[in-house]
């Protein structure tokens, strides 16, 4: 990109958290300004707005849900052919954000255009990198961008805390220390946690053959929404930051007044971001959850399958069993991911450390990650009659 101020452009990545934050996700693209800038930002953002699209549109929700594996490819292309202006969107109004905060010099109109054009060539070669793991490596290739995103970040933050070791400072490395290895095994405990209902079906008889008659159970995640909750959040809080660091050097005396306390306000750090983010997430679990999780249907395809849950009647008494179950387990999962959403800002009230900018939210994602991918593994060597882990 021409007529970049590089002095500026580190200084805007070093006084914005929730940019550098972004901007570890991205493995530090977003601060190179690199073609890959956006990383797979416009992809989830597509996916979730398909999501959501399945709640208004019936015609959506019955190509995803009832028409099988060619209607889910259906929908993932429609999600990618999405993707592409949303990346278009996103590239032009960071590059007008950089503008205004003088990172960036006056643009012509092809210097704009190009610029724009290869930004979102970037995001559409990950996307596609992305999917080509999916399907011929192991494990979400989507997952697997970002976490290799979040490791390249380590080295730097871990170089920039030896820079600045203090001797006098070990009593809070170590608490430091405690605190990350206490929020990795609670990110471990809660993704692998689970309330098994059990499932009884119904002994039929054909002919001279008894079918049915198994146990088995319904497993319920403690934390069936993963990171999307959160990301959902970000988004969220991200929007009045960037508005208020966009016209923060209005010419109008007060919208540049009210453009910087949006600023401020909801800066990473402050107690009132703290409190919004925490709460934006709770809220943010319980949506996406009914989003994706639908007790009726479960209710439904059970009775339809001769199956129901002992002491339970079938049909609408299963329904409601369901949903008193899953708000008592969504609960504990929404709160601990609130928590961890803030971690970074309890960890830095009580350490004092800052500079290590790995946060509970990362944690999450790579530890999701590395499970979810040693089970891939495993399966593969079942399958191959080898030794699992």
């Amino acid at each position: 990109m021409p007529g970049i101020d590089a002095a500026r452009l580190k200084s805007f990545f070093e006084g914005n958290q929730l940019f550098g934050l972004l901007n570890m996700f991205t493995g530090g693209a977003m601060s190179n300004l690199s073609i890959a800038m956006l990383g797979m930002g416009p992809y989830i953002t597509a996916t979730i707005i398909m999501q959501l699209l399945t709640m208004i549109f019936p015609r959506l929700e019955a190509i995803y849900k009832e028409e099988g594996e060619a209607g889910r490819q259906k929908f993932n292309q429609y999600g990618r052919i999405l993707t592409v202006p949303l990346a278009a969107l996103q590239g032009y109004s960071m590059i007008m954000l950089l503008r205004a905060q003088q990172v960036v010099g006056a643009l012509s109109a092809y210097q704009m255009a190009t610029t724009v054009l290869t930004i979102t060539a970037g995001t559409i070669f990950l996307m596609w990198l992305g999917e080509l793991i999916s399907e011929k490596g192991i494990g979400n290739g989507v997952s697997l961008l970002i976490f290799a995103g979040i490791v390249a970040a380590f080295p730097t933050s871990l170089r920039q805390i030896l820079l600045n070791w203090d001797p006098a400072n070990i009593p809070a490395y170590v608490a430091f220390l405690v605190i990350g290895l206490a929020v990795i095994v609670g990110v471990v405990i809660i993704t692998e946690g689970r309330r098994n209902i059990p499932v009884s079906y119904a002994k039929r008889v054909r002919g001279n053959k008894v079918y049915g008659g198994v146990a088995t159970y319904l497993p319920l995640n403690v934390n069936p929404a993963g990171v999307m909750p959160i990301i959902f959040a970000l988004s969220f809080l991200l929007l009045p930051g960037m508005i208020g660091a966009f016209l923060a050097n209005a010419k109008t005396h007060w919208i540049a007044a009210v453009a910087v306390f949006m600023r401020d306000l909801f800066q990473n750090g402050q107690i009132i971001y703290s409190i919004i983010y925490f709460l934006l997430v709770v809220l943010f679990t319980y949506f996406y959850t009914a989003v994706t999780f639908d007790p009726k249907n479960i209710s439904t395809n059970l009775q339809k399958m001769g199956g129901f849950i002992p002491g339970i009647r079938p049909g609408q008494p299963t329904t409601d069993f369901l949903n008193f179950i899953l708000n008592r387990v969504l609960l504990v999962g929404a709160v601990f991911l609130g928590v961890i959403a803030i971690a970074p800002n309890i960890v830095q009230g009580v350490t004092g450390i800052s500079a290590f900018q790995i946060g509970g939210t990362s944690i999450l994602i790579v530890v999701s990650v590395v499970l979810e991918t040693i089970r891939q593994i495993e399966s593969q060597l079942v399958m191959r009659d080898y030794e699992g882990f």
